[in-house]
């Protein structure tokens, strides 16, 4: 049987989140939680039966998709699984935040937009409480619940795809008509910063192989077609990345932002977000052929080819 689908209004850009439910083999599991509000708790409390749900299943640890993780632990017995990944920025947050703060100077801003940023980031809107107690979902799901996951980063360091015989639970890596921003994070396996560009070249091969499931993404009702969905945004990234190939080649993610992007850097976040996808554009115009391989290789060149030349030339 198809999940539930649980549409819950956020205050963020991106719009509603979707969370689902469903009954497998008698077990109530529930995947994301949508946001920490008071609107998303009643939701939630109305929907679901809290005396029954045994499993709260996260796809990334962004806060429109686990904000509720703590508090459902706190109200239900359910076990709540995060990404490996995700366990490790809860484990090492202090360090993971001064790496970042790092990052964010590499690239090219000012120490005073990193205060604000700072600031931003200790604020509690970005990092609400996680829950103390989970479990690490690479190490393994209940087998009864006959789901496989799969680790599809691009998005985030930590998006994982859920799939069955029929369907995928895709949290944000499939979204119909969004860019999806693959987020500026630094890799706590080597200190170093995550390249969203090479891990989205290694997941696009992944994301192909659900071409004949029911896709049930984490915003937007549905989508047309796996192909459609990854073509959107792959022709956004090459449009993108072919206007302002020069400014990608020539400056840094944080004058980009600053001096042509329209950026007035009044809230730091944003302009974190608009500087990832800098970044993950840069990354792509120093090595175009690891995508053009890619996409040989899933058979997806020839529908953005003229795109990608209009990219690197």
């Amino acid at each position: 049987m198809t999940p539930i689908q649980h549409t819950i209004n956020t205050a963020y850009v991106v719009g509603p989140v979707h969370c689902y439910s469903s009954e497998i083999n008698g077990q109530l599991v529930l995947f994301d939680t949508g946001p920490p509000s008071d609107e998303a708790k009643r939701y939630l409390q109305s929907n679901l039966q809290f005396e029954r749900l045994q499993h709260v299943i996260i796809t990334h640890c962004h806060i429109d998709h686990y904000g509720l993780a703590n508090w459902l632990s706190q109200q239900t017995d359910a076990t709540i699984y995060l990404p490996f990944r995700d366990h490790l920025k809860i484990t090492r947050h202090a360090e993971r935040l001064e790496l970042m703060y790092d990052l964010i100077l590499q690239i090219g801003f000012a120490p005073d937009f990193l205060d604000r940023f700072r600031a931003n980031m200790g604020d509690g809107t970005v990092f609400p409480p996680l829950p103390e107690k989970f479990k690490i979902i690479e190490d393994g799901l209940p087998p009864e619940l006959g789901l496989t996951a799969q680790s599809c980063p691009g998005h985030s360091q930590s998006d994982m795809v859920f799939t069955t015989a029929d369907w995928a639970i895709t949290g944000d890596v499939m979204l119909q008509a969004i860019f999806q921003t693959p987020l500026l994070d630094v890799d706590l396996l080597t200190g170093e910063r995550f390249h969203n560009y090479a891990a989205y070249c290694e997941s696009l091969k992944k994301l192909v192989t659900l071409r004949d499931k029911i896709i049930l993404p984490g915003h937007r009702e549905t989508i047309e077609s796996v192909d459609s969905c990854l073509l959107f945004y792959l022709r956004k990234l090459l449009v993108r990345a072919g206007r302002i190939k020069n400014l990608l080649l020539n400056m840094n993610a944080a004058d980009i932002v600053i001096n042509h992007l329209n950026d007035d850097t009044k809230h730091p976040f944003v302009s974190y977000l608009k500087a990832s996808e800098i970044v993950f554009l840069q990354d792509f115009m120093a090595h175009p052929e690891r995508l053009k391989a890619t996409l040989i290789e899933i058979g997806l060149y020839p529908q953005v080819a003229d795109s990608f030349t209009y990219a690197i030339t």
